[in-house]
C-alpha cells in the first residue's frame, strides 16, 4: 500500500509533460492501458491490439453494447438450404484505406486468416465446406451444419476481430504478423508517426462512409469519425497519467489506477465512468506444452491454492465495491454463470500444500512467471501469484518487463531454457467469456489453440455439444464443461473487476464497451 500512498500523492503534485501531439478539439488525446505492440488485429489476443482493430477495421456485423449483432459491412444476407447456405450482400461506400473498393473477395481472404487464429472462427470454419465469393457484393458460405451463431462470429467486437483487409494482405501466414495496416474503417493508421513504447497516431479515413440507419452503439449503427486524429500517448506511471488528465494534455485515460479515482472524482471537469460492464476477469494462463504445467495434477493443485479475493484486493483495495470473488469459467452476469468450487484458499494452509505438490509431479523445474509490471492491474495480481507458487513450493523466475514484451514472448513455443515460458497473467473481459463459443481460453484444441495450449478433447466434445445443443439444454451443458474445465484447468480465473474510465467532461458521446472512437466529440 506504501506504493500507492505515493502515487496518490504524486497525482496531486506532478505536473503532467507537455504530450508531443497538436492540440484542438479535432484531436483526441487517448492514453492507453499499455502500447499498441501488435498492429495484425488476429495475431494477439492483447486488448490493446483490440483497441486498435475497432479503429482501424469494420466487420461485417456489428455489435451493440448488449452484445447483439446487427448489419454493419452487410446491407442484408438471406439463408437457404434450411440453414446451410448463408448469402451476404455488402452494402455500398466501403472503401480501404488504400483507396481500393471493399470487394467479396477480400472478405473471403480476411475470414480464412481469421478462423485460423480465433477459437469463434476456429468453430465456424469446422462447420464450413465452403466459404467463396460468387461475384464482388456476395459472400457465401456453404455449412456441413446449420450455425445460427454466424452472425455473432463475424461481429466479435474483442481479441481477435474478424477484420477485413485486402486479399493481398490477408492471404498472409496467419501465424506471421501483418505489420503493414490497411483497413476500411473510420482511422487510418499513420505508421510514419508511430513511435514503439511513446505514441500511436490514427487519422480519420476520409473515404469511410458510416452506415445510414441504425443507432451508434458499440460497434453497431453508424460510426462516424467525429474527430480529425486520434493520438495514443502510452504512459506507464499511473500518477503522470492522471496528472495529464487534470491538466488537460490528455483527454481520456483507458484504465486510471482505482486506488487514485478520489483525486479524479474531486475534478469538477473530470468524468469517471464504467463503460464495460460485463467487468474484467483476471486470469493465470498455464503454458501447457512443457514441464512442469503439462501435468494436470499440478495445475489443478495451483488452482486450489488461490484466492480470487486477494488478487482482487492487491487490484482495486481502495474500492472493493468495484470488485468480486466467486468468478468460474462463465462470469457473473453471462447466461450460463458458474459459482466454482474454487478460489477461497486460506492463506495459512499454502505451506501444507507442498507435499500435495510434490505428490502431484512436481520436480523442482523452474517456472518462468512473466509479468507485464507496466499495467498496474496485472503487475498487482502478478505479485500475489508469485507469493502463491512460492508458498507451496514452486521455483518461479518472476520476469519483470513491460506488457507488449510479454505480448511478444508468449507466442514462443520454446522451452524456458530457450526463452520460452511457464505462465502469465492477464484480462478477458466479460463479454468474452460469456459463452463456450467466444470463449478463448476454454479452447483446448493444442496447436491450433491460443497461447498456452491447452488439448483436452473431452473438453472440446463439450464445446461442440453446446453449439449443436437447442438452447434450452445449453446451460446444463454449460455446467459439465465447467466441471470439465476444473479438472483440465486451461487457465485459473482470478476474480473480476470493474475497472472505469476517466476522461474530459468536455468529451461527449463516448459509447459503452471498449474503447471506440466513433460518435465522440470534443467541446
Amino acid at each position: 500500500m506504501r506504493r500507492r500512498d505515493m502515487l496518490a500523492a504524486s497525482a496531486a503534485v506532478v505536473a503532467a509533460p507537455r504530450l508531443a501531439q497538436a492540440q484542438g478539439s479535432r484531436v483526441l488525446n487517448f492514453i492507453p492501458y499499455a502500447d499498441v505492440a501488435v498492429v495484425d488485429p488476429v495475431f494477439s489476443t492483447a486488448y490493446t491490439t483490440r483497441t486498435h482493430a475497432l479503429a482501424c477495421f469494420d466487420t461485417l456485423w456489428g455489435m451493440d453494447e448488449n452484445l447483439q449483432p446487427h448489419y454493419q459491412m452487410l446491407a442484408g444476407h438471406t439463408v437457404e438450404d434450411d440453414g446451410l447456405t448463408w448469402k451476404l450482400t455488402l452494402r455500398e461506400g466501403l472503401q480501404f484505406h488504400d483507396g481500393t473498393p471493399v470487394l467479396a473477395r477480400d472478405c473471403v481472404a480476411s475470414l480464412r486468416r481469421w478462423g485460423l487464429r480465433d477459437a469463434f472462427g476456429q468453430v465456424l470454419m469446422d462447420a464450413t465446406n465452403e466459404l467463396s465469393a460468387p461475384d464482388d457484393k456476395t459472400i457465401q458460405f456453404r455449412l456441413k451444419r446449420k450455425f445460427p451463431l454466424l452472425p455473432m462470429a463475424l461481429g466479435r467486437a474483442s481479441s481477435l476481430v474478424p477484420a477485413i483487409m485486402p486479399e493481398r494482405l490477408a492471404t498472409h501466414d496467419a501465424f506471421r504478423q501483418q505489420t503493414e495496416v490497411v483497413g476500411s474503417g473510420p482511422f487510418k493508421f499513420v505508421a510514419s508517426e508511430r513511435v514503439p513504447g511513446a505514441r500511436v497516431v490514427y487519422e480519420r479515413h476520409t473515404g469511410y462512409v458510416p452506415r445510414a440507419d441504425g443507432t451508434p452503439s458499440y460497434t453497431a449503427g453508424p460510426r462516424t469519425p467525429n474527430v480529425d486524429r486520434v493520438v495514443f500517448n502510452v504512459i506507464t506511471d499511473p500518477g503522470t497519467a492522471i496528472a495529464a488528465l487534470q491538466t488537460g494534455d490528455a483527454d481520456w485515460v483507458e484504465q486510471p489506477l482505482i486506488d487514485l479515482l478520489p483525486t479524479l472524482q474531486r475534478n469538477r471537469n473530470i468524468a469517471v465512468e464504467i463503460k464495460d460492464r460485463t467487468g474484467m476477469v483476471g486470469t493465470f494462463r498455464f503454458n501447457h506444452l512443457h514441464a512442469p504445467f503439462n501435468n494436470p495434477a499440478i495445475r489443478r493443485v495451483v488452482l486450489g491454492a488461490v484466492n480470487q479475493a486477494t488478487c482482487m484486493t492487491a487490484v482495486a483495495s481502495a474500492r472493493p465495491d468495484y470488485w468480486q470473488a466467486e468468478v468460474g469459467f462463465f462470469p457473473p452476469g453471462s447466461p450460463i454463470a458458474d459459482k466454482p468450487g474454487f478460489g477461497a484458499a486460506d492463506a495459512a494452509r499454502l505451506p501444507a500444500m507442498r507435499q500435495a505438490l510434490a505428490d502431484a509431479g512436481y520436480k523442482g523445474e523452474k517456472v518462468v512467471l512473466l509479468v507485464g509490471s507496466d499495467v498496474p492491474r496485472i503487475n498487482a495480481i502478478c505479485e500475489v501469484m508469485r507469493d502463491v507458487l512460492t508458498q507451496i513450493g514452486m521455483n518461479v523466475d518472476y520476469i519483470s518487463t513491460d506488457w507488449g514484451s510479454v505480448v511478444a514472448r508468449i507466442n514462443s513455443r520454446n522451452p524456458v531454457e530457450q526463452g520460452g515460458w511457464s505462465c502469465y497473467c492477464t484480462y478477458w473481459s466479460g463479454m468474452d467469456q460469456a459463452l463456450p463459443a467466444m470463449h478463448t481460453f476454454l479452447r483446448a484444441n493444442g496447436a491450433r489453440g491460443a497461447t498456452g495450449w491447452p488439448d483436452s478433447p473431452e473438453l472440446e466434445g463439450l464445446r461442440t455439444e453446446w453449439l449443436m445443443a437447442d438452447p434450452s439444454q445449453q446451460a446444463a451443458i454449460g455446467a459439465r464443461i465447467a466441471a470439465k474445465a476444473a479438472e483440465v484447468v486451461p487457465y485459473i480465473p482470478l476474480g473480476l473487476f470493474k475497472q472505469p474510465i476517466a476522461y474530459r467532461r468536455n468529451i461527449t458521446g463516448i459509447l459503452n464497451g471498449a474503447p471506440v472512437f466513433t460518435n465522440l466529440r470534443k467541446g
